[in-house]
């Protein structure tokens, strides 16, 4: 039987834990949504902080089964993997820093593992974690969601087939305006980690948001970074890590072709709250996106004005009928009145298969 919301047949969810994210978290809610989403997963476990009162607690508010919420990440690893019914995937929501050491335990003993961007906070940890990955037979993926939304997948399917001609420029920006004060002195738990070196790792803005600026770009062109110049600003007045940065980028010659691009983030950009977007431009035309505006793609050939293969805006219901060549599951989801929602925006209801 087809799950609700779905048109994939399964038998049962995947049984998922979760390493942070407990009470007073933010990003462990927004990973408890997204996993209900699909209705694929079932949060089952979790060491969701390693204050033993604050896990306690937060297992209590989750409905967790009290014997399987845990303080300490390895002792739940360790546990799990000998139960029958054990997690087989593991979310890691923690700051930076405990990445690697997290995912390596759940890795070594066969458990999938999700993890937050950026992979880690340091390089040598990042090398481990890469060959920790490499040698275990479980999935290790990384949460670079933005390449989820349909047209980001339309881009890179026009890109791919030479809509635009051979890349020339990628230009990608990330700026949000949360961090213009000090707030990280006052006790604002998530300012105060995302600042810390020792948390956080060597980036600021550019570890918490260019990390998916960059990925965005990297993913719809196709390219491969090659050499890079980053100018990095701390604005605010002592603060340790970067919250603004323009870097240039030289990509790797593709079919003798030159490509270069600039990527701005910024968390002192008063005005804007997420204003994720990428724009490139080729030698027959060019793509932008916004995730302002997630439902729609401009496609401006050169010489011509903003359309689509049919002389329209391309949308949403353009994308899902040309789905097929994009082969990506998610498309099988959009169904007649099983259409997901995002904030402010328009999805049909009528018309999809």
């Amino acid at each position: 039987m087809a799950i609700e919301g779905t048109s994939e047949k399964r038998e049962r969810r995947i049984r998922l834990g979760m390493v942070g994210g407990g009470s007073g978290a933010f990003i462990g809610a927004v990973h408890r949504i997204a996993a209900r989403l699909d209705d694929h997963y079932e949060l089952v476990a979790g060491a969701l902080s390693s204050t033993p009162d604050k896990a306690e607690s937060s297992g209590r508010e989750l409905g967790l089964d009290p014997s399987r919420v845990y303080s300490d990440f390895k002792q739940m690893a360790i546990r799990e993997a000998k139960l029958k019914d054990g997690i087989e995937a593991v979310a890691i929501v923690t700051p930076n820093h405990v990445h690697y050491a997290a995912a390596k335990e759940f890795l070594k003993r066969g458990i999938h593992v999700i993890c937050d961007k950026p992979l880690t906070s340091t390089l040598s940890d990042a090398k481990k974690l890469k060959k920790a990955a490499d040698d275990s037979d479980a999935l290790f993926v990384l949460t670079h969601n933005y390449t989820g939304y349909p047209m980001v997948r339309q881009a890179r399917e026009m890109i791919a087939n030479g809509d635009i001609g051979a890349v020339r420029l990628v230009q990608m920006e990330y700026p949000q305006d949360w961090l213009t004060e000090n707030i990280e002195q006052s006790g604002q738990k998530q300012a105060a980690w995302r600042t810390d070196p020792a948390r956080s790792g060597a980036g600021g803005s550019t570890g918490d948001i260019g990390t998916h600026a960059y990925n965005l770009g990297a993913f719809v062109s196709g390219l491969e970074l090659e050499e890079l110049a980053a100018d990095l600003d701390s604005f605010v007045p002592g603060r340790k890590l970067d919250d603004n940065a323009h870097v240039m980028m030289r990509f790797k010659q593709k079919d003798g072709e030159r490509a270069k691009g600039l990527l701005w983030c910024s968390q002192v950009a008063p005005g804007h709250e997420n204003g994720l977007m990428v724009r490139v431009y080729g030698t027959k035309g060019g793509l932008e996106w916004t995730q302002k505006d997630p439902n729609y793609l401009w496609y401006t050939p050169f010489g011509r004005a903003r359309m689509d293969a049919e002389g329209s805006e391309l949308s949403l219901v353009h994308a899902v009928r040309r789905a097929e060549a994009a082969d990506h599951p998610r498309w099988r989801r959009l169904r007649p009145g099983r259409c997901p929602r995002q904030p402010h925006s328009f999805w049909p209801s009528r018309g999809l298969s």
